[in-house]
């Protein structure tokens, strides 16, 4: 039984925006993450730019796993993923020169993001076009709005605006330290902690496979299982 048979259609959309939260639980693209969210516009432009991809490219490599030689699969993901890198990158410097100019190299990093490249590994590679597509707009758009609550914040204590429209009380006494890198990880701890508050969720008491959020599309965890029940028959 395939994966999309096991795990309804909405689920698979769902479990990006919090549950398995790229940023917030996963802690995956930390670097644009904290890079680009000195800005709410910055933010959004970086996570529907990495949502557009991330389901492009779910979309190509679910359509083509069947003749994708596993040797080259790697090589091959990345050159599909650069692809609507290029694509995305061009529309934006055509049309959106200023938040071209403000992402930077952040832009084309997408291609290494290690949340795509994850999906495309994890998921896409395993299951069906839909629930790939569904899976890569979920996790874009949890992405997404990670990046701008953690851009909302930044931008409002550090620069006393919001989307570039100053703010009464806050605009001639910013705090500066919010849009610096300290204050990027400072917002950023007390989003995770809010975030695992909200959801009850407890640390695991051990770290493996099995505790790991994608453990249910990654078949490591029951070979760690596997391996630990033999373990156990040999020393008895």
């Amino acid at each position: 039984m395939n994966e999309e048979k096991k795990t309804p259609l909405t689920a698979e959309f769902t479990k990006g925006l919090l549950k398995e939260n790229p940023v917030l639980v996963m802690l995956l693209g930390m670097c644009p993450t904290l890079a680009v969210t000195t800005m709410a516009s910055n933010a959004i432009g970086m996570g529907l730019a990495t949502t557009f991809v991330l389901v492009c490219s779910n979309l190509v490599i679910s359509l083509l796993k069947g003749v994708i030689p596993k040797a080259v699969r790697l090589p091959c993901f990345i050159v599909i993923i650069a692809g609507f890198v290029t694509l995305i990158s061009f529309v934006m410097q055509k049309y959106l020169p200023l938040l071209y100019r403000s992402l930077g190299v952040f832009l084309t990093l997408i291609t290494v993001n290690c949340i795509i490249l994850g999906r495309a590994e994890a998921f896409a590679s395993k299951n069906k076009p839909l629930a790939s597509v569904l899976d890569g707009l979920g996790m874009g758009l949890g992405f997404t709005l990670a990046l701008f609550a953690m851009g909302s914040v930044r931008e409002i204590l550090g620069s006393g605006s919001w989307f570039g429209i100053k703010l009464p009380y806050l605009k001639n006494d910013p705090m500066l330290i919010f849009i610096m890198p300290a204050g990027g990880f400072f917002v950023l701890g007390c989003i995770i902690a809010l975030v695992g508050k909200l959801s009850k969720k407890k640390p695991p008491k051990e770290i493996s496979c099995e505790n790991c959020p994608s453990a249910s599309i990654c078949g490591r965890s029951k070979k760690d299982t596997a391996d630990k029940a033999g373990e156990s028959e040999a020393a008895e």
